[in-house]
């Protein structure tokens, strides 16, 4: 893992990371760490998976890159852009990120197409039929296009998730994150929805994903980062994180989860 500290400018140069974290930590009424002084990189098209116990700090972690958790001390930079300067436009460079919830978070009120739209025009300002064309085209990669006028309420989990994830990539982001994106859906239902998480990350998307899903992680990671307390314990290849882990930290938590 580069752990550089070093300061990036706020325009965007080649060759460095789509991702920097430097520093980072995160306090919550200034006695809770939930984040702990985290360094971590991601390069264009690298897959990072997050895991670790449930508190340990993952989801805010992945908040913390595109400022949805202010962090209390450090630097976030995103295609050289560095959010925790306060003359960032945020919503310029969150328009690059995508994010995929626990919870769905579609609009009960509007139809499928409807919530796929809706920030294309507002945000990208699309006219209604250029983002109902990105809509169609992203319905079917995530192998729904028959739901365009479906309601959220006519849907599986599986498939409102699908829609979700449709949503994201609608507005084309450089980054894609995903907070356990699973973890609300019935286990026949998982399948469908890491399949196309499978296929983004075959087609070079930029992804960092919080997930209790190892087979997952063992798929599609480029590196495995393991999280206890808010702070990086471990990162590596996924072959090696599970096989060989070096902490005794790393070690008995897959020996809970794995055996």
């Amino acid at each position: 893992m580069n752990t550089s500290g070093t300061p990036v400018s706020d325009t965007p140069m080649s060759g460095t990371p789509m991702i920097q974290m430097a520093g980072v930590s995160k306090t919550f009424n200034r006695t809770i760490h939930a984040v702990r002084d985290v360094d971590l990189d991601v390069a264009e098209g690298e897959v990072v998976v997050i895991v670790g116990p449930s508190g340990s700090g993952k989801s805010t972690v992945l908040r913390c890159i595109n400022l949805l958790e202010v962090p209390t001390t450090g630097t976030v930079v995103v295609d050289g852009h560095t959010l925790t300067n306060a003359g960032t436009d945020l919503d310029r460079v969150r328009a690059e990120v995508g994010m995929v919830f626990q919870q769905f978070n579609l609009f009960p009120h509007l139809t499928v197409m409807e919530n796929i739209t809706l920030a294309q025009r507002k945000v990208r300002g699309r006219s209604r039929a250029e983002a109902q064309e990105m809509g169609m085209r992203q319905l079917t990669r995530v192998g729904i296009p028959d739901k365009a006028d479906a309601f959220p309420r006519q849907l599986s989990g599986g498939q409102q998730q699908r829609v979700a994830i449709a949503r994201s990539l609608a507005m084309e982001p450089k980054v894609m994150l995903f907070d356990e994106p699973t973890s609300a859906l019935d286990p026949e239902m998982v399948k469908e929805v890491l399949d196309v998480m499978l296929e983004l990350a075959g087609e070079g998307m930029t992804m960092v994903v919080v997930t209790h899903e190892m087979g997952f992680a063992k798929a599609a990671a480029d590196r495995l980062v393991f999280i206890d307390e808010g702070e990086i314990v471990e990162t590596g290849l996924p072959e090696e994180v599970f096989s060989n882990p070096s902490h005794d930290r790393t070690r008995a938590f897959f020996a809970k989860i794995l055996y």
